[in-house]
């Protein structure tokens, strides 16, 4: 699998993160995959992230750190929310997730930030089209 494809697949899996979320509070149907919310290991963007699949030349990239940090960041943000939907505060968890947020901000400069690593690590190295 290419790092292109990887990285998509990556910003699909967070989006459906996401959504998943945002379900839970409109069903009341408490995921508990969300118990690990602080956790940006636990969830499936993470385990690639940190996993082996990604080549170490692409971790080597600035953009690479970043992501890293961004993810971090989004997961500490979520991770309020679900206390906030544990205890019943509906209303609240869902005004910290409307589009002026730092919730939605995290989530989306996670994806501008993969999409800028995504291309600096396909630039051609010495010629070669990077995987």
């Amino acid at each position: 699998m290419s790092l292109n494809w990887q990285i998509d697949e990556a910003i699909k899996a967070h989006c459906a993160w996401g959504q998943r979320l945002i379900s839970v509070i409109h069903t009341g149907e408490f995921d508990p995959g969300f118990d690990s919310a602080a956790r940006d290991d636990a969830c499936a963007f993470g385990k690639w992230l940190y996993g082996p699949s990604i080549p170490p030349a692409a971790k080597a990239l600035p953009g690479y750190q970043e992501v890293v940090d961004i993810h971090a960041k989004f997961h500490g943000l979520a991770a309020q929310i679900v206390a906030l939907i544990k205890t019943g505060q509906k209303a609240e968890a869902l005004n910290r997730l409307s589009i002026t947020s730092d919730y939605s901000t995290a989530s989306i400069s996670l994806t501008l930030a993969l999409r800028e690593w995504q291309a600096d690590a396909l630039k051609p190295n010495d010629g070669a089209p990077a995987k």
